[in-house]
C-alpha cells in the first residue's frame, strides 16, 4: 500500500472519530455517532493490517489484540443492554 494513501485513510478515520465524539454528545444523534466510530475504527484497523509486514508473530499479536478487545467490548455491550 502506498504511504500517501495510508496517510489519507488514517486522516479519514481520524475525521470519523471526531464526528463520532460529536454525535455521541447528544442522545438523538448517538446512533449516528456510534456508526461513525465503528467505520473509522474499521478503516484504521484495515489500514494497519495492510501495512503490517507478513511475519507470523507480529500478525498473530495484532489478531490476538483484536480478539481480546472485541470480546471485552461485546461482553460490556451485552451487560449494558
Amino acid at each position: 500500500m502506498n504511504a500517501n494513501f495510508a496517510s489519507f485513510l488514517y486522516l479519514v478515520s481520524g475525521i470519523l472519530f471526531i464526528l463520532a465524539l460529536r454525535g455521541l454528545s447528544h442522545p438523538t444523534t448517538s446512533r449516528q455517532g456510534n456508526m461513525y466510530g465503528m467505520i473509522g475504527m474499521g478503516i484504521a484497523i484495515a489500514t494497519t493490517l495492510a501495512l503490517a509486514t507478513p511475519s507470523a508473530g507480529g500478525f498473530g499479536l495484532i489478531v490476538l489484540g483484536l480478539l481480546i478487545g472485541g470480546s471485552v467490548g461485546a461482553i460490556t455491550a451485552r451487560r449494558i443492554a
